[in-house]
């Protein structure tokens, strides 16, 4: 019991760190939006996708990740809109988060595009040390609670796309903001927020008339930490059914599976497994369920071609 303690206590703590301290996610090339506003109104629809993560199950004080994004093409459709709440709860820990984006892309005559695009909203931020067994009663980085501390920031990204290839660049947040709590000692750091610079890249190729390859890749670089790469490869069955398999550098992997309900409603599922990682002998793996949900492209016509991306 006394090592899980210290286990816990040190995750706490790594967020005092230079490290990486956004959350992961299996699904990343479903969830482009959290991480690049320039994906907003990508996909020529009402875009609505909610993802559920929850890391290292049965390990006490595990991440857990909620996220809600919507966007959507308004005007000319060279301007996109969109919105992401992230909920990220790690031990003690609980940040929520709420952005607007904003896009303007350029249309070539290819059918590709390039976006840019603006991200601004907040954060807030609490701990809660209350249900904690504490190792050092003294550390004054545990003595005092922090009750939804505001931190607000803003971010910007390019996104390049095709029918069959896109790459992205971002940094969505670009201040980095100091966690701090009081106490009758002063005012004490508890941790800052890193910039992370995000990279992410994807194509298709049809191997046959039932089977499309679409390997991707989602690289997380930041200050203190070693770069972390995603690589995926997935296979698309007759444009319903995906199944792939996920390897993350230095830290997991994992499997996905999904399928198309309708044209409009996709339902994904992922496990992958942190093989580096010292809690892994106390956890059950890292499981996530992605949904969405697509109003139509255009007003009273159908959809004629998938969209992979």
């Amino acid at each position: 019991m006394k090592k899980i303690i210290i286990i816990i206590y040190s995750i706490i703590l790594s967020y005092t760190a230079n490290a990486q301290q956004d959350a992961m996610y299996t699904h990343y090339m479903y969830n482009t939006l959290v991480v690049n506003p320039a994906y907003a109104g990508s996909r020529d629809a009402l875009s609505i996708t909610l993802l559920h993560r929850s890391q290292w199950v049965g390990f006490a004080g595990s991440p857990i990740t909620q996220t809600l994004t919507v966007h959507t093409p308004v005007l000319t459709k060279n301007i996109g809109l969109g919105m992401s709440m992230i909920n990220d709860k790690i031990g003690p820990t609980n940040t929520s988060s709420l952005y607007l984006d904003f896009s303007y892309r350029i249309k070539f005559k290819d059918n590709s595009n390039l976006a840019f695009g603006l991200k601004g909203g907040m954060n807030l931020r609490s701990r809660n040390f209350t249900d904690l067994v504490i190792v050092n009663n003294n550390d004054p980085a545990l003595m005092n609670d922090v009750k939804s501390q505001f931190l607000p920031n803003f971010g910007f990204g390019m996104y390049y796309s095709s029918d069959k290839f896109y790459a992205g660049i971002s940094i969505p947040k670009l201040l980095e903001n100091n966690f701090k709590t009081n106490s009758t000692t002063g005012t004490t750091n508890l941790a800052s927020e890193d910039r992370h610079y995000y990279l992410i890249a994807g194509t298709v190729f049809n191997i046959n008339d039932g089977i499309i390859f679409k390997p991707t890749t989602f690289i997380k670089i930041t200050n203190g930490a070693p770069i972390e790469s995603d690589i995926t490869a997935t296979f698309i069955f007759n444009k319903r059914f995906y199944l792939g398999a996920m390897f993350r550098t230095g830290d997991a992997l994992g499997l996905l599976a999904g399928i198309n309900i309708s044209d409009k409603f996709l339902l994904g599922y992922s496990f992958d497994w942190s093989y580096t990682n010292s809690t892994a002998v106390y956890n059950a793996g890292s499981h996530e369920l992605m949904l969405r949900y697509e109003f139509n492209y255009k007003v009273g016509k159908n959809i004629y071609s998938p969209r992979y991306f």
